[in-house]
């Protein structure tokens, strides 16, 4: 076993050699210990990561929240024994770390790169979103810190069948952000066996060209040739991202697998492993680090407090404006307190208002167009550099992106995601536009926060209370003017609900959000006309609900409860009553859920609402029935 050694930065070719072996050895180490990984799509990028990390990255591996240092993101994580060697390379995890934490339960080298870890920015596991990311990490520090990190990002040749990997290019090649680099493992064979391009690497340049990157291509193994194009990719020259091809061999280092099929995502066993780590030479310590970024080139960034030079807009009760309408115009305020609030859209900005916030503020705005997956990626992104992100488009198109809010989550990271016109309200659109999944899809998201406003007020309110709230949180929007129903000094916390009408007579209890809450409000009134009282909830916090509110209603109206909903069953308001109320052992209840049952059509907002069964008239001929019922 080799000594330690610790060169300084600007590590030599020989000493970088060595590194990748190294690498490719606990690569090895690390997954046959645990039993499972990815040690041949380590092993394939491992020259090409030895003369990075010795060579070119610019981190500062005491500090990595520094804000000079480069940013380096595995798009392919199950390289993760790779990053993980590296780390143990470069001296901030220890041998016995890697070798009896890797994969194990309750450890920080989890299968696949989390935030866990401090040098991680993203989680990353999930194909074709490392690049995506990174083109956020990318903005942050070309428009707005204005630092010069370069953003590196390891992607592999089967990820490149994603459709996102080619959104990025292009958004990359839109803002001209000639400091992120691609690092493609171009190693011929995917899970199941060889790539769609396999090594044809002028198919791969094509592409990449035609999405307005700089192409460089190398041998992943030759050393001089990957150091070359790594200083080419550095200089920031042209107004481009680099797109590094490096054709390399799966396997690399161990003859009995190089670029054989069948062997991706199996660990060696220990017989192999053994044989392995002989023929690449044995195992080692060497401790590498490469150059220091330049700290004073970096000025500490400092989270911005809000200024209270401005308040947000404030609305008449009575007065009819769109809950969207109402999103733009309280950004636009927010945007104001908060010099590190900053917007995106999906080339709907005028009908999610966000248009405001860009006419203000359009050093802060930017623009992903139609690509939906990018558009939650750059929010991630700009997450990392510790930026307020606001995501608006239409509340269906969310779910092209589920993906990325999934994995979002896995990232801890901050981002507001707001949908606008959604269910069965938007007309004459017809089904295509209406959102009727995405309280469901966002209620599943882990630690998010959902909210559905009923009016401008709340929709203010809730926007700046987004502004603090951790995680991914989400903002529903409605089409339609509706009237304001509160006045500029309520209050709406997470977590809450308004009860807008109540007294001690009442018999049924009527629960909205958004939309349906006015309808609850009107069948409330026609009930009134014959003597019933009604309760009515608006439950503008989807999750977390308001249980102790629920409770409240269900012991006051002896568990008669009609719940209404411009959703599907499935997931949505009538969901979050329920879970809320059962998880507490809530008492008997006598339940009616509205929702929209059937596929819609096109038609007008009354006609709509109507079919679906979530209108004034089927609400209170709901209350009517539980009363009926005893």
């Amino acid at each position: 076993m080799e000594s330690n050694s610790r060169p300084p930065a600007g590590t030599d070719f020989d000493t970088a050699r060595q590194f990748a072996r190294q690498l490719r050895v606990d690569s090895i180490r690390s997954s046959t210990s645990a039993g499972s990984g990815h040690p041949t799509s380590s092993m394939s990028a491992a020259d090409v990561l030895a003369v990075l990390v010795g060579r070119h990255l610019r981190y500062d591996w005491d500090r990595p929240h520094s804000d000079a240092n480069d940013h380096l993101i595995f798009s392919k994580g199950h390289a993760s024994p790779l990053l993980y060697s590296i780390y143990k390379g470069v001296g901030v995890v220890s041998d016995e770390e890697l070798m009896t934490g890797y994969r194990r339960f309750g450890s920080r080298l989890e299968g696949h790169p989390t935030p866990v870890l401090p040098w991680v920015d993203v989680a990353t596991g999930s194909l074709g979103q490392g690049l995506p990311v990174g083109v956020g990490v990318a903005l942050a520090g070309k428009h707005l810190d204005r630092i010069p990190y370069r953003v590196w990002v390891l992607c592999g040749d089967s990820e490149t069948a994603e459709g996102s990997i080619w959104e990025a290019l292009d958004k990359a090649s839109y803002y001209q952000l000639s400091n992120l680099i691609a690092i493609v493992d171009v190693n011929r064979l995917g899970q199941r066996g060889p790539t769609e391009l396999g090594w044809d690497i002028d198919a791969y340049t094509r592409r990449a060209e035609a999405f307005g990157a700089r192409v460089l291509t190398v041998d992943g193994h030759d050393l001089a040739e990957i150091d070359d194009a790594l200083t080419t990719a550095a200089d920031g020259g042209g107004a481009k991202p680099t797109v590094i091809l490096a054709r390399t061999v799966k396997g690399r280092g161990f003859s009995e697998v190089e670029d054989h099929e069948g062997w991706h995502g199996k660990p060696f066993p220990k017989d192999m492993a053994v044989r392995a780590i002989a023929e690449l030479g044995g195992e080692s310590n060497l401790v590498v680090r490469g150059p220091l970024p330049d700290a004073a080139a970096a000025p500490a960034i400092t989270p911005s407090e809000p200024s209270t030079s401005s308040f947000m807009p404030r609305y008449s009760p009575g007065d009819k404006i769109a809950t969207r309408k109402a999103y733009g115009e309280a950004l636009t305020a927010l945007g104001d307190q908060y010099p590190n609030v900053v917007a995106l859209d999906g080339e709907v900005s005028n009908s999610t208002y966000a248009e405001q916030f860009a006419k203000a503020y359009p050093g802060r705005y930017f623009e992903m167009f139609i690509a939906e997956q990018q558009l939650v990626a750059s929010a991630v992104g700009f997450s990392v550099r510790h930026y307020i992100p606001f995501a608006s488009t239409f509340a269906a198109f969310f779910t092209r992106a589920y993906d990325f809010i999934r994995m979002a989550a896995v990232s801890q990271a901050n981002v507001r995601l707001v949908g606008s016109h959604a269910g069965v309200e938007i007309g004459a659109d017809g089904p295509s536009q209406m959102a009727l999944e995405d309280l469901a899809m966002m209620r599943a998201v882990q630690g998010s926060t959902v909210l559905y406003p009923s009016d401008a007020t709340s929709t203010a309110a809730l926007v700046r209370a987004m502004a603090d709230t951790s995680g991914v949180s989400y903002l529903r929007t409605t089409r339609g003017a509706y009237p304001v129903l509160y006045d500029e000094d309520d209050t709406f916390p997470v977590g809450g609900s308004k009860v807008l009408r109540s007294g001690s007579a009442d018999a049924v209890t009527l629960i909205g959000a958004g939309v349906t809450v006015h309808h609850c409000l009107a069948a409330a009134d026609r009930l009134a006309q014959d003597g019933i009282q009604a309760r009515v909830i608006d439950l503008y916090s989807v999750k977390p609900a308001d249980s102790r509110t629920l409770h409240a209603a269900v012991a006051a109206t002896q568990g008669r409860l009609v719940v209404a909903e411009d959703h599907h069953p499935e997931g949505g308001l009538g969901s979050a009553v329920t879970d809320a109320l059962l998880s507490e052992g809530a008492q008997t209840l006598r339940l009616a859920h509205l929702a929209v049952r059937e596929l819609p059509g096109s038609g007008t907002t009354e006609e709509l609402l109507a079919a679906a069964g979530i209108d004034v008239r089927h609400i209170e001929s709901a209350a009517r029935a539980l009363l009926a019922e005893g």
